[in-house]
């Protein structure tokens, strides 16, 4: 629009001051101007009053205050280069054209004034002084004239003026609006449309000036904007017949249309947002006009253009940032929003509304797709604000966008939301292309910074957003295998982003189909190589900021070939015991179970293999198809061993709860008798086979007896158990099985109406309860739990046979004689009769593992329980648990362990000795893993005798210093081990011995050739000081300073790290100790004496 006086007059501009200016508005604004006495004066009459007294007092003052006249002169020239109507019949319109010269005043002043302000050279002698402020700005309290000023000028000039439905009327803000509206005389001259468009453009014409620009678009841009609105698009209702009639030019319209678009580009965008929004308005407004009672909506061309300019405002840069500030920032969020902020963040509406806002494309856009190109990457920047409070609202914004797009229009969400996000995991996948110039080794193919990135907006998408689309979890399915691997990764160590890898696989998994969920854990535990996983060249690093970051791996050498190997056999180790970890969170969905059954499937395979297959010619005497056949059957043994190496890590972490639903435990059942069923039918059948075929059927007689409520549908489940169970019957050897398959057919088929003794018998055992003779079997829920205080004993197990405690089920059904020692475990003491006895102590030498360690735990439980027909045969008891110390099964050597120590703890004279003169003997004598075996058995006699080992002392320290002298260096380290735990229970009871111990350890420590017999030397000095703590200035007293020594050198000169490692630790302990001495800590108590 064309500024009116541009210029003014030099003298009188010169002259004239702010102060002046201002004065003259207060003047103009000040609201006693009246005598208000009567009481039947109305407020709109003292509204008019008011505004007329005002106009003549101001020019009074002009005309006769000479301090003035300067003023006056500069008002009198810009109103007479002004070009619109200043004089109206109507007062408010009068008023409003004096405020507006005033204001044009100010302006050309506040040019001027900063035109010839030239600041002077700042003081170098005092940095610290402000700079000169601009002679042109306002106070506090003169911009609040000037605000009041264009309230005035907005209310009077430009809301009155505007039609119905065109901004807020002014009867919905205040009283004081209302009674405006109804003072507005719109029938006099000049024209309302007129007095509108001379008020826009002086306004604006003001707003040039940074300063009262700020102050004019902070608080009435709405107004402004819906005027240049109306004047600019309003359609006209016909066209005057001559020019005299029409009231704005077309050039004027076109003006108006080009003001509107300059301060939309030129005010913060999200107010140009909100405002724009506030025009088109949605349903009728809640405002009703008193007189009519009509409720004003926004016209059909308003609507159209406001929604016209919103979508202009989106396309440009940042706009989505800007409507979504908009919006939220309107309704109390973000910073401007205050304690309203939460709420805004809780309301899921507002989200969605912007959602459908950003993913439908404008009218204007040439195509979705060009939209979506634009878009796009500013809402994945929506993810990525460090404000916590701003962060929140936008991500909601962006995961709730990101799902409505994917929703609407899937491919190009696929294209311009979900491979930006997943590109650093595509670019690691082994199907990708790496270029050759990322084959540099140790180059950096995705940086920490990306890969953070990339894991936490998924987990935001996915797992915050929560909605399974199709083109979400397809997306997902290829980098399933490289988010696997981090995961693992990340298992390894500390990592911010571990729990955000786990809770995404465990969303996908959850959402997946069975059937690929499956698939997917098959490629994650390397039973499916055709699944995607990390490429082969690369590796996970760890970053310098506690990221993680993904490089092109090292060339390997030939001599690191070894220890390639090494790391790669214990990575997929760990991979099976971390898929272990993440099933475990499965178990409730199902998912846990129905995988455990898959792999019960495929140990089917493992059972029928034959060895014979990989017996063939060497491989000089091959052909080309002899070997890839070999390499098949090379593949297949790998794949074999992986499965039963992944039993053993599911079994080992599953709980009861793995199956969910009779379909699954009939599934269990089913591949447990194909198994058995194949077994038989190749000659491989074992006692763990038999065991857990007696177990799965005790498992369903158990369902059948009542213990589950079951329907005809879950009959229907269990007749797919008919045909293994009749050809069990008819293959299986033993008699009581092929029985209780035949009597479990029959329950079956008769959906329960019919059911046998046996199938009682063995639902009972199964759960542990009384048999039919009212004989308990509780003991051997006992015995399974004695078996699990050694983890050595869980890693041992078999998979069937650690599986039993997912069954719910706390013993097997197993053949009599394996049961023969344990039915007698949990008897009180002194009901052991000699038979009982004598069963077990054959037991002890049976053949078959689970027997003979029953047997020995038996056993051990007598002797603690004192039982008095076991304690009379302590010397046979000692011969059969040191015999079965030497054999090679941990289930068997373990349970020797702890009968050994039981019995030495109830005569320690007669055995002790003799146990150290077994681990003190000759290696031709005893195996070094038997001598192993009896040091830990002197151990746990230490740790039993407590207080009373010290009158063994002699005996027990002797021997042990005498097996730091051993050839072997296994048993020089383990004799030093055990003198290290034997000294820490001493204490004080060290006496003279102390000389000896820390003699030897210093001789080992500095001359001993083995590694590890050095490290043994310093460990049992950490030991030492960290079992006596305050106590070892006074037991060690004589050695302290040898033993410091010892460390100085150890530290200085070894070569080995972990011996340093052990010897820096005591130096740390020994300082503790000495400060602690030295500087004993202050003790706030009084001490009271009562005087005899």
């Amino acid at each position: 629009m064309a500024a009116p006086g541009q210029a003014a007059g030099g003298e009188a501009l010169e002259k004239c001051s702010l102060e002046s200016i201002l004065e003259a508005l207060k003047l103009l604004l000040s609201p006693g101007g009246s005598d208000s006495g009567s009481l039947q004066i109305t407020k709109h009459d003292l509204l008019l009053v008011t505004l007329n007294s005002n106009l003549s007092t101001l020019e009074d003052k002009l005309l006769k205050d000479p301090h003035w006249r300067k003023l006056k002169f500069l008002r009198d020239e810009i109103a007479n280069k002004a070009e619109w109507p200043q004089n109206s019949v109507d007062v408010t319109w009068s008023f409003s054209s004096q405020a507006l010269l005033l204001l044009l005043c100010l302006k050309e002043t506040m040019i001027h004034l900063a035109a010839d302000f030239s600041p002077g050279k700042p003081n170098l002698r005092t940095p610290e002084a402000a700079p000169a402020l601009s002679p042109d700005t306002l106070s506090i309290s003169q911009q609040k004239t000037v605000q009041s000023a264009l309230q005035f000028v907005v209310t009077l000039g430009v809301c009155p003026y505007l039609m119905p439905g065109v901004g807020v009327p002014l009867r919905c803000r205040t009283e004081f609006g209302a009674v405006v509206q109804d003072v507005v005389c719109l029938d006099v001259s000049p024209h309302a449309t007129r007095r509108l468009y001379s008020s826009c453009k002086v306004l604006l014409n003001v707003a040039h000036h940074t300063s009262l620009g700020s102050l004019i678009f902070c608080r009435h841009f709405g107004d402004l904007a819906a005027g240049l609105c109306q004047l600019g698009f309003c359609p006209t209702k016909r066209k005057p017949l001559n020019p005299e009639e029409e009231v704005l030019t077309e050039e004027e319209r076109t003006l108006s249309r080009e003001a509107l678009r300059d301060i939309l580009d030129q005010v913060y965008q999200p107010l140009a947002v909100r405002e724009l929004l506030i025009l088109q308005g949605g349903p009728p407004q809640a405002c009703t006009d008193e007189k009519t009672q009509v409720r004003y909506r926004a016209p059909a061309w308003l609507r159209r253009l406001c929604g016209q300019l919103l979508s202009e405002r989106l396309m440009r840069p940042s706009g989505v940032q800007a409507v979504v500030r908009g919006i939220l920032e309107g309704a109390g969020a973000g910073a401007a929003g205050g304690s309203d902020g939460e709420a805004a963040a809780a309301d899921w509406k507002k989200c969605d509304l912007i959602a459908k806002i950003l993913a439908s494309c404008p009218q204007q856009c040439l195509s979705p797709e060009d939209y979506y190109r634009d878009i796009c990457p500013q809402i994945l920047d929506l993810f990525h604000f460090q404000d916590k409070l701003t962060a929140r609202q936008f991500q909601r914004v962006a995961t709730t966008t990101f799902i409505t797009m994917s929703r609407e229009r899937p491919q190009l969400a696929s294209k311009y939301l979900l491979q930006p996000v997943l590109a650093p995991l595509h670019r690691c996948l082994n199907t990708a292309e790496i270029p050759e110039s990322d084959m540099v080794p140790g180059i950096i193919l995705v940086t920490e910074e990306e890969l953070t990135r990339c894991i936490e907006d998924v987990f935001k998408v996915y797992v915050v957003g929560n909605e399974p689309v199709t083109v979400l979890v397809d997306s997902l399915l290829p980098v399933l295998g490289v988010l696997f691997s981090l995961y693992c990764f990340t298992k390894q160590s500390v990592s911010h982003i571990r729990s955000l890898c786990q809770e995404i696989l465990l969303w996908i998994l959850g959402k997946l189909e069975r059937r690929k969920a499956i698939a997917s854990l098959k490629g994650f535990a390397g039973l499916d190589k055709s699944v995607s996983s990390l490429h082969s060249l690369c590796q996970f690093r760890a970053a310098a900021q506690g990221g993680i970051m993904v490089t092109i791996k090292e060339a390997i050498c030939d001599e690191d070939e070894d220890e390639a190997l090494y790391q790669k056999v214990s990575s997929e180790q760990c991979q099976v015991e971390h898929l272990g970890d993440l099933l475990a969170h499965c178990q409730e969905c199902g998912l846990a179970g129905d995988f455990f059954i898959f792999c019960l499937k495929e140990l089917t395979h493992v059972a029928v293999e034959n060895e014979a297959e990989l017996k063939t010619k060497p491989f000089s005497s091959k052909s080309l198809l002899e070997l890839e056949q070999h390499q098949t059957l090379v593949e297949g043994q790998e794949q074999k061993l992986l499965v039963l190496q992944l039993l053993a890590a599911l079994c080992e972490r599953m709980s009861e709860q793995i199956f969910t639903n009779i379909t699954q435990v009939v599934d269990f059942v089913a591949a447990t008798l194909q198994r058995a069923c194949a077994s038989l039918a190749h000659q491989a059948e074992s006692t763990v086979e038999s065991q857990t075929l007696s177990m799965s059927m005790g498992l369903v007689a158990v369902m059948l007896g009542g213990a589950v409520q079951l329907k005809s549908s879950d009959f229907a489940i269990l007749k797919q158990l008919l045909p293994l169970l009749e050809k069990v019957s008819k293959v299986y050897p033993d008699p009581v099985i092929q029985e209780l398959a035949v009597d479990l057919r029959i329950t079956i088929s008769t959906h329960g109406a019919f059911s046998t003794e046996a199938v009682s018998v063995a639902a009972q055992s199964t759960l542990n309860k009384k048999d039919p003779q009212g004989k308990m079997e509780e003991q051997q829920q006992t015995s399974h739990e004695s078996y699990s205080d050694d983890s050595h004993l869980k890693q041992q197990q078999s998979p069937e046979k650690s599986k039993q405690t997912g069954l719910k089920s706390n013993a097997p059904l197993i053949p009599q004689e394996v049961r023969g020692p344990r039915t007698i475990t949990n008897q009180k003491s002194g009901s052991v009769t000699t038979d009982q006895l004598q069963e077990v102590l054959l037991s002890a030498y049976d053949p078959q593992i689970p027997t003979r360690a029953a047997a020995l735990r038996t056993l051990s439980r007598w002797i603690e329980q004192r039982e008095t027909k076991a304690l009379e045969m302590q010397e046979k008891l000692l011969k059969i648990f040191l015999e079965n110390l030497e054999h090679e099964d941990a289930f068997v050597y373990l349970s020797a362990i702890q009968g050994v120590a039981l019995l030495s703890d109830a005569y320690p004279e007669k055995i002790l000795l003799g146990l150290l003169a077994q681990y003190d003997s000759d290696k031709n004598k005893h195996t070094p893993e038997t001598r192993m075996k009896v040091g830990e058995v002197l151990m746990r006699i230490v740790k039993a005798l407590g207080d009373m080992v010290s009158k063994y002392r002699e005996p027990l320290i002797h021997t042990f210093l005498r097996g730091a002298r051993d050839p072997d260096s296994v048993h020089r380290a383990s004799s030093l081990s055990n003198l290290g735990e034997l000294c820490q229970r001493l204490d004080f009871l060290l006496g003279s011995v102390v000389h000896e111990v820390t003699a030897c350890l210093i001789a080992v420590a500095k001359t001993d050739h083995e590694v590890q017999v050095r490290r043994a030397a310093v460990h049992v000095i950490v030991l030492l000081l960290r079992g006596l703590s305050q106590k070892a200035t006074e037991v060690l007293k004589d050695v302290l300073k040898d033993l410091y020594h010892l460390l100085k050198h150890v530290v200085c000169l070894e070569s080995d790290n972990v011996a340093k490692l052990h010897a820096q630790l005591a130096l740390e302990e020994l300082d503790e100790i000495m400060r602690n001495f030295l500087f004993p800590p202050q003790k706030l108590e009084k001490k009271i004496v009562v005087l005899p």
